[in-house]
């Protein structure tokens, strides 16, 4: 079987996922063309080097539908050979397709391959597909949809996670985030996009807020309560020592919603070697994995003990982890659940500072592994994000 390589990683910047944000102008399809054009450029990249494109993509309606992974392969001057496909896991998407392509590469189907994803949600908000699975009362009791900001208070509550470790994680990540930026950490990877119609740049990301202040924190109000009533008979029977229900989640320890785009370079040595490509890691092992649905957001840590397995590894192997923050809680679990080194978890920062631009967190994360790790000089990188409905992806790199 061949070894999966991963060549280069890239992102957009996190634009702030309102119509005032600065990708907004900018359609997804735009957002992964300057990408897939960066990567031509960088490495001298011929128009049909690259065997397929593999997007993950969440709400894929309008601007973002009609397999957008096959309409930006065209878009950008790729072969007319790249057909493209667009996938959907939920959160995990972005690392789900860099996955898919990696075993692509490992089969032996393609030689060089673009795995990432997209998502502009000031342009397709987040359920604008109405997907029955939470817009369907009948279909949402007998399949068990609860929302995302709902499960984090109820992980929160079964966990004795309290409001004020959420709020003072969210700080630290804000922080993180900050000093990352200052500190050009993100340069790399970030590729500066140019706003339509206009001479303007978007070159950062958007939605840090480095100096904000647990004190501030606490004057914001929990939004998933009111939500959280028609669960609450369902919580009882599934977990019959659950405490009084009280929400911990509100805008600041939550991730926020963001436009963005991202894409990995994987391939073969066989492919990579001819193009003058290096490596900078290897994939070592990957992993989905599937915790309870009414937690909904528990399987990325399931997934990543998995992933380690597969690998021979132990927690206590990793130089980086990259998990996805989807809320405070969901976090601060992990890093209780596993015991890792909290220096070594997010370092710079995440979706609750940075953004979440759903299909597209999973390739920035692959990327801000990378990274760090040769940053820091280190070996191994963990990436885990949960999904919706308990799924969870995991992979795990191997430095070269």
């Amino acid at each position: 079987m061949e070894h999966a390589y991963v060549y280069d990683a890239v992102r957009t910047p996190r634009g702030r996922g309102r119509p005032d944000g600065g990708l907004h102008e900018i359609a997804p399809v735009e957002l992964v063309a300057a990408l897939t054009r960066e990567l031509a450029a960088r490495h001298g990249l011929p128009a049909d080097a690259i065997d397929d494109l593999l997007l993950g993509c969440v709400t894929q309606v309008g601007d973002q539908g009609g397999n957008i992974a096959r309409v930006a392969a065209l878009y950008a001057g790729l072969s007319s050979k790249v057909s493209g496909i667009t996938l959907n896991r939920y959160c995990s998407s972005g690392l789900d397709a860099c996955n898919f392509a990696a075993m692509k590469v490992m089969t032996g189907q393609d030689q060089l391959v673009l795995g990432g994803g997209v998502e502009s949600m000031s342009r397709v908000a987040m359920l604008s597909d109405r997907g029955s699975f939470y817009t369907d009362p009948e279909l949402i009791s007998a399949a068990g949809f609860v929302p995302m900001g709902v499960a984090a208070d109820l992980i929160a509550g079964l966990d004795a996670i309290s409001r004020q470790e959420c709020d003072a994680y969210a700080v630290s990540s804000q922080q993180r985030a900050g000093r990352a930026r200052d500190e050009g950490r993100f340069r790399r990877s970030i590729v500066p996009v140019r706003q339509r119609g206009s001479d303007a740049i978007v070159s950062e990301d958007e939605i840090i807020r480095a100096g904000v202040t647990v004190e501030q924190l606490a004057g914001f109000e929990p939004v998933f309560g009111q939500a959280a009533a028609r669960y609450q008979a369902a919580f009882r029977r599934a977990f019959p020592g659950l405490p009084a229900y009280d929400p911990v989640h509100h805008k600041g320890n939550s991730p926020g919603a963001a436009d963005g785009a991202s894409l990995v370079l994987i391939g073969a040595a066989a492919a990579g070697s001819p193009l003058g490509l290096r490596p900078r890691a290897r994939i070592a092992s990957m992993a989905n994995a599937s915790g309870n649905e009414l937690l909904a957001l528990t399987g990325g840590i399931d997934a990543a003990r998995k992933a380690l397995g597969r690998a021979g590894m132990a927690f206590d192997d990793l130089d980086v982890i990259e998990f996805n923050e989807a809320f405070a809680a969901t976090s601060i679990k992990f890093l209780r659940d596993t015991g890792v080194d909290p220096e070594l978890f997010n370092a710079n920062g995440g979706a609750i500072s940075l953004g979440h631009p759903m299909g597209a967190t999973g390739g920035m994360l692959v990327g801000m592994a990378l990274d760090e790790l040769e940053r820091r000089d280190g070996a191994i990188a963990l990436i885990s994000v949960s999904g919706a409905a308990g799924s969870g992806t995991a992979t795990v790199l191997e430095r070269v």
